[in-house]
């Protein structure tokens, strides 16, 4: 079933780490639809983020989906490390993965829905062999690997396109859009047809994290 509502993930990359737990109960009372966690190995991206270990914890904390992205080399062998975690939603990078078709197949035979990311530079014209298979497209509008970068215009035109794409080969295919989203290109990524928003600066940063995730829903 297609949202009713733009759903929104904040994306806890953002939060205050020290004060994680509260994060996660306040976002979850400001009624976020996911909760959007970013695993960065210091390889594919230059940065480290959290483990399995710390993940499995904080998904004790809540009920909320989990939606999982990988920013990682040695795609397959993360896959099996956070597929036990049981997320709602698992992506993967289309730059890194050669079998990709393998792995989507792999994810869902788990009970979790597969995702596939773009890098901004990366052509949606990749997606046309896969699109069929995957439950949902995630389109990187910075480059990926820390919060709080602006916004990129041109990924807009890429928006738009994958939605007809979309809409033609896979209509229940949802279509999220992460990075330097906020209040103010939230009507445009709505009329280009976005399912579903990553938010991390706008929200942790603002005073009333629920007032911020209705702006954006």
């Amino acid at each position: 079933m297609k949202p009713t509502h733009t759903l929104v993930a904040p994306s806890i990359l953002s939060a205050d780490f020290l004060r994680l737990g509260e994060e996660i109960d306040a976002i979850c009372k400001g009624e976020c639809d996911y909760i959007h966690i970013d695993v960065m190995d210091g390889h594919f991206v230059p940065n480290l983020t959290l483990g399995p270990v710390v993940i499995e914890k904080l998904s004790s904390l809540t009920n909320k989906p989990l939606d999982i992205h990988l920013m990682v080399e040695n795609v397959p062998f993360f896959v099996d490390l956070f597929l036990p975690l049981k997320p709602a939603i698992l992506s993967v990078h289309i730059e890194e993965v050669k079998h990709l078709h393998r792995l989507i197949k792999h994810i869902q035979s788990c009970g979790t829905k597969a995702g596939v990311v773009l890098n901004p530079h990366t052509s949606e014209a990749a997606l046309e062999y896969v699109l069929p298979e995957v439950d949902l497209v995630l389109l990187m509008s910075v480059n990926p690997g820390f919060g709080g970068q602006t916004f990129i215009p041109s990924t807009l035109q890429k928006l738009e396109k994958i939605v007809k794409m979309r809409d033609k080969l896979n209509p229940q295919c949802l279509i999220e859009v992460d990075g330097g989203v906020n209040d103010k290109n939230i009507a445009m990524l709505k009329e280009k047809g976005v399912d579903m928003v990553v938010a991390g600066s706008y929200i942790f940063n603002s005073k009333d994290y629920a007032k911020a995730i209705a702006s954006l829903r």
